[in-house]
């Protein structure tokens, strides 16, 4: 079943159930996609909307640690429940011994000696891992093993 198909499905799934939290999640996922075919004139492909939920899940993971940061633990705890209702809809998170390995694999696929190299070698990796992995924490594996 197409990714998009499925939301259309869990979406009925919550109406039923009544579960507000889940509905108004993936009703905003739903929006989110439709705004982006309206922009780019044209349906989006599962790898469309993988990207899509991905930078939704960014944005959660983001304005929940400014909640925490300002003590709003109960924005904190909504974004948070958020976060596992798309998750539920990406595929599966890679390990970080993974990721590296990936990581290792692009630099040598590419060449990379130096941090000048860092650009290359994150196209590389990320467009093996779309979806499957946070950017901050590829970036942060790609930079410590160009300088080390």
């Amino acid at each position: 079943m197409a990714l998009k198909a499925r939301l259309t499905q869990q979406m009925k799934e919550a109406m039923k159930a009544r579960d507000s939290l889940r509905l108004t999640t993936i009703r905003m996922a739903l929006t989110a996609i439709k705004n982006k075919e309206i922009e780019q004139k044209e349906e989006l492909d599962d790898q469309g909307v993988t990207a899509i939920l991905s930078t939704l899940l960014k944005q959660r993971r983001e304005a929940a640690e400014a909640y925490r940061d300002g003590g709003r633990t109960e924005l904190a705890e909504k974004e948070e429940a958020e976060i596992a209702v798309l998750q539920d809809f990406l595929p599966e998170q890679l390990s970080a011994e993974e990721i590296g390995k990936i990581v290792d694999a692009a630099i040598e696929e590419t060449g990379a000696s130096s941090m000048k190299d860092m650009g290359a070698v994150m196209k590389v990796v990320m467009a093996k891992t779309t979806g499957q992995a946070d950017g901050k924490v590829v970036s942060s594996m790609v930079r410590e093993r160009l300088a080390g």
